[in-house]
């Protein structure tokens, strides 16, 4: 297999970093995005150290959110030893803020959840996609959710953004037909990341909560799938993927013993 260059958001922790775990060991070429710089730092030391390659990491502090800084970021690929083609983009980085009913939610937190799952994603998504088309071919992977198919109590705003990449998945599928480039939505179910110690501003003991009484997904579990669609013969495309616990029937069904 030819060597891949890949770009991942939210490569800090999580889904994003067992990403970057699965494409470094087999020797890809990664761009690294999130905004705790300091945490893609040492992510780029450990996989250096682990691979043997110490100059196949790019890493970038980038907000998503920030379209600016998106395009300045991008724009800094075209100084000497990087690159000017992505083969691989990971839309990784997304969040959910709270559990509250809609009629006592927080224009805060929908704010940050639609700011960064639906317009950070159009942003980079924007800059990338027109280079695959360029390049005749790539593979785009939207991290969506399982929440994006089935409401659930409190889910509400958070749903609504993860619909909108499933929906921003298959449109792009139809515009990007015929130009080479695939793109695949991915809707994972309850995976043990940070995810709800961020949802829970940092409260640790109800976020483990979520995943007590049953086995949860990694987020290694995500990235494998991630890795075998990105990585099929080019005339295969792996457009949607939905992935549970085994103890998982719908967003809301667990089977906990």
């Amino acid at each position: 297999m030819d060597t891949l260059t890949v770009l991942i958001t939210g490569a800090s922790s999580g889904i994003g970093e067992a990403c970057a775990d699965v494409f470094a060991r087999s020797g890809h070429k990664l761009i690294l995005w999130a905004r705790r710089i300091d945490r893609l730092n040492s992510i780029a030391q450990r996989l250096a150290d682990t691979t043997g390659h110490h100059d196949s990491v790019l890493v970038q502090g980038v907000d998503v959110r920030d379209r600016i800084a998106v395009q300045q970021a991008v724009g800094r690929w075209h100084e000497p030893a990087n690159t000017e083609h992505i083969d691989v983009l990971i839309n990784n980085a997304g969040l959910s803020r709270g559990l509250a009913p809609f009629h006592e939610g927080s224009y805060e937190d929908w704010d940050e959840m639609i700011d960064t799952n639906i317009k950070g994603l159009i942003n980079i998504s924007r800059e990338i996609i027109p280079m695959m088309v360029k390049g005749g071919g790539g593979t785009v992977v939207n991290i969506a959710s399982i929440a994006g198919r089935q409401a659930y109590r409190g889910g509400n705003v958070y749903s609504t953004t993860k619909a909108a990449v499933k929906m921003l998945s298959d449109s792009l599928q139809i515009d990007l037909n015929g130009t080479g480039v695939r793109v695949c939505n991915i809707d994972p179910g309850l995976v043990e990341t940070e995810f709800s110690e961020v949802r829970f501003r940092g409260d640790k003991e109800r976020a483990s909560t979520v995943y007590k009484g049953y086995t949860p997904l990694s987020a290694m579990d995500v990235a494998d799938v991630v890795y075998f669609v990105a990585t099929r013969p080019r005339h295969v495309a792996i457009q949607d993927v939905l992935i549970t616990p085994a103890d998982q029937a719908t967003v809301n069904i667990v089977n906990k013993h």
